[in-house]
C-alpha cells in the first residue's frame, strides 16, 4: 500500500510539474526572441573561450606592450560588432586561466577565427580553450545598461 501512495504521489508531482513546464509565458516577445536567437526556453548557444598564460616567451617589453594593445584594441573590435558578449579577467587559479570571452557564436571554427585576430593569442602570449556553452539568448542586451552604471571607465 505504501508503494501505490508513493507512486500516486510521485505521479501526481511529476504532471503537476510537467504542466507548469508546459505553461506559455504571459510576457512572451516572439519578435524580441526571434532577434537574439532564443531557443522556445530563452536561450542559445555560445562559445566560451578561457584564455590562459601562453608557452611563447616574450621578454621584449616593447613586444609585450604591443600585444597587449592589440588585445585591447581586438576586445573593443569583437564587442563593437557584437561578436563578443562578456569578457572579464580571472582571479588567481591552478590552471592558468587568465580571462574568459562569451562569444556570440555556436561554432568553434568559427570562434577560432575571431580569436585569432588578436594578436595576443595569434602570437602565443595566451592560449585558449574553447567550450560550448548554454546561456541566456538576452546576455548581450546588458551592454545597453552598463554605461549607466559606470562611475569610472576601466
Amino acid at each position: 500500500m505504501k508503494a501505490f501512495c508513493f507512486s500516486v504521489i510521485l505521479i501526481f508531482f511529476a504532471i503537476t510539474t510537467h504542466a507548469q513546464d508546459q505553461t506559455p509565458v504571459s510576457d512572451y516577445n516572439k519578435t524580441l526572441a526571434d532577434s537574439l536567437g532564443a531557443d522556445e526556453y530563452g536561450m542559445k548557444w555560445y562559445v566560451m573561450v578561457m584564455l590562459k598564460s601562453g608557452a611563447t616567451q616574450i621578454k621584449s617589453r616593447d613586444s609585450i606592450s604591443w600585444l597587449y594593445k592589440g588585445h585591447v584594441d581586438a576586445i573593443n573590435e569583437m564587442t563593437n560588432n557584437g561578436t563578443l558578449v562578456v569578457t572579464g579577467p580571472m582571479g588567481k587559479n591552478d590552471k592558468n586561466y587568465r580571462s574568459f570571452f562569451i562569444l556570440n557564436t555556436s561554432k568553434i571554427n568559427v570562434a577560432q577565427e575571431m580569436m585569432n585576430q588578436n594578436p595576443a593569442v595569434k602570437y602565443g602570449l595566451f592560449d585558449t580553450e574553447y567550450f560550448f556553452w548554454y546561456g541566456p539568448a538576452a546576455l548581450p542586451t546588458y551592454r545597453r545598461f552598463q554605461p549607466m552604471i559606470e562611475a569610472k571607465k576601466p
